[in-house]
């Protein structure tokens, strides 16, 4: 098992961060978003029978519509029905609630929000199907009043798509399902093919060509962000338990093996515990050989302050408080995706349920970016008016920069206008 025992003083020179994707792989995406770009549905199917395993034959559509999507929300077994739209209605209210409003600014000054007309969404394929990214991604874009709302996610050999998928789909109301995966299709979202339209704001994780790609693509397109692997850090007193601590830093470490799990703690005791408590559990676990090979660290700090301004310095994408000091610790959090406060509150819960978005900042974007929400699928523009009374003030004063500038037709311009 990848699991040390590090001091403060080690933890900081050991800290390492995921870096995005070596040069061969900067260079396939490269050329496969060059390809798509210049030869359009050619490329695209080509790469998508290449690299997904399908593309659409002659009449076949790329794209599955609301039928579909209804059609598998109602074969869903009740319970897994029921989940998902549990779990739709909490992150539809969450959403809802941090719908950006229109603001009146003072003397003629308004800032004006509005939604993209057109969001392309991502969700992984591959082993497993992501019905909560759906959700995620979905869910934001409708409540920010974005027009059409499109996802790729990859297809399986025979074309089909997971029936948790498309119910996820046909509850978080997308338009339609690509069945599109990798570099690939994210450059047909963001130059257009005969059969993919060209849309304005891409969002949703992927793996690394999936991210290149929009790295790569962005300035043409809007992009959410760019994600790496998972990340948990766990800052908790001795009064935690060790079980649930070792369950929380493993349930994360299932991801991927490039997932940093870490534990900052004052109590050398609890470390004990929490090492103790994983070699146990690791064994029993469905994705043993992943979370082994993930990293995890259990540092001793000397104090929960220290542990606070570690876990800053790291900025990680999830971070969990837990202990007696939580509450008192949360509002002193400076940089983290989402803050998960107690023991009852675990990162995979909200991975889920609990309403807030689970495609957040990672590899220390926390320190400037935010989670996926309705923000991300909306503009702002201020619009202003300048009355002839207010503009007597205002002529001197924009006139004189614009010369300091050395921009005097600005000058011009703006004195004309002088009463």
């Amino acid at each position: 098992m990848n699991l040390h025992r590090l001091t403060a003083a080690e933890w900081r020179a050991d800290a390492r961060r995921w870096r995005l994707g070596d040069e061969q792989q900067q260079a396939v995406v490269r050329e496969i978003c060059r390809r798509v770009k210049s030869e359009g549905d050619l490329a695209l199917f080509e790469l998508s029978r290449r690299f997904d395993g399908w593309a659409p034959g002659a009449g076949e559509p790329l794209a599955l519509g609301r039928p579909a999507m209804e059609a598998a929300l109602a074969g869903l077994p009740a319970p897994e029905r029921a989940a998902l739209v549990l779990a739709a209605e909490r992150i539809r209210a969450f959403s809802t609630a941090e719908r950006h409003l229109d603001v009146e600014g003072p003397e003629g000054l308004r800032l004006l929000v509005r939604p993209v007309r057109r969001a392309g969404l991502y969700v992984p394929g591959g082993r497993v199907p992501y019905p909560s990214t759906v959700l995620m991604t979905a869910i934001p874009a409708r409540v920010a009043g974005v027009g059409e709302v499109w996802l790729a996610t990859p297809p399986a050999a025979d074309g089909s798509i997971a029936p948790a998928v498309l119910a996820a789909a046909a509850l978080a109301g997308v338009d339609l399902v690509f069945r599109m995966g990798g570099a690939q299709a994210i450059a047909a979202f963001a130059y257009g093919t005969s059969s993919v339209p060209r849309v304005d704001m891409i969002a949703g994780p992927g793996n690394v060509y999936v991210t290149l790609a929009k790295k790569e693509v962005f300035g043409e397109v809007g992009v959410d962000g760019l994600a790496g692997p998972t990340e948990v850090v766990i800052v908790a007193d001795g009064t935690a338990a060790a079980e649930l601590v070792a369950a929380d830093l493993a349930s994360q470490m299932e991801h991927d093996p490039m997932v940093w799990a870490l534990l900052l703690t004052d109590s050398a005791a609890l470390i004990d515990a929490v090492e103790e408590a994983m070699v146990d559990l690791v064994p029993t676990l469905e994705r043993r050989e992943v979370v082994e090979r993930a990293t995890c660290r259990l540092v001793l700090v000397p104090s929960l302050e220290e542990a606070l301004a570690l876990a800053d310095d790291f900025a990680p994408e999830h971070l969990q408080l837990v202990g007696e000091q939580a509450e008192r610790l949360v509002d002193r959090v400076e940089n983290a995706g989402a803050v998960f406060l107690g023991p009852h509150t675990p990162v995979s819960l909200g991975d889920y349920v609990i309403g807030p978005n689970h495609t957040l900042p990672t590899g220390g974007s926390a320190r400037f970016s935010s989670p996926l929400g309705v923000h991300t699928f909306l503009k702002r523009r201020s619009v202003a008016r300048v009355e002839p009374v207010k503009l007597e003030a205002l002529v001197p004063t924009a006139a004189t920069l614009a010369r300091m500038e050395g921009l005097t037709a600005h000058a011009h311009a703006i004195e004309l206008r002088a009463p």
